[in-house]
């Protein structure tokens, strides 16, 4: 739903950049923030985030709401990314395997992925996931498209779902075999 100060997509969608740029520069200018926000994806100390996701306007009670902030705040401050990436979920998982999507290990891990059926499952899934990507791609995820597809997970699963697999299965070099 849309409040009626948000009449355009752009405001729509600027509260998951603002939230993105905000965590990156908390993290790069308050250690004990970034310390606070790593530990946000874990359900027994979550509790600690909680105070920078109220200061967004984060509903703290409402589940479907909190948990995509908490996952994608502790995904940057892991990371200690220093900006947005322009990588997609789908692929970051391929880029994690040396044979890319037609890696039997990405592929399985996409699998787990697209069978998530709430936002609790599906952030406990991108955990480890996040872990991995770190550990593995140079290049940094896209926040912020992340964040969008976190909370429209719960309203419209299959979509999402649909958007991780294109990522992956499709082709990651523009102008690749004639690609526009």
């Amino acid at each position: 739903m849309q409040s009626p100060d948000q009449g355009t997509k752009s405001a729509q969608s600027s509260r998951e950049e603002r939230f993105v740029a905000g965590i990156l520069n908390l993290c790069t200018e308050n250690k004990g923030a970034a310390a606070r926000l790593r530990r946000a994806d874990n359900p027994a100390t979550e509790y600690q985030s909680w105070e920078v996701l109220a200061g967004y306007g984060i509903d703290l009670e409402k589940e479907y709401e909190r948990l995509p902030y908490a996952c994608v705040a502790a995904a940057i401050a892991k990371s200690k990314a220093e900006r947005n990436g322009s990588l997609k979920l789908g692929q970051a998982i391929g880029a994690c395997y040396e044979n890319g999507n037609a890696s039997d290990q990405a592929k399985a891990r996409l699998r787990r992925l697209l069978a998530c059926d709430d936002v609790a499952e599906l952030c406990r899934i991108l955990r480890p996931l996040f872990s991995l990507i770190d550990s593995r791609v140079s290049q940094g995820l896209d926040y912020v498209r992340l964040l969008k597809q976190l909370r429209q997970f719960g309203f419209n699963a299959q979509q999402i779902k649909a958007q991780w697999a294109q990522e992956f299965y499709g082709r990651s070099e523009p102008g690749e075999e004639g690609q526009p």
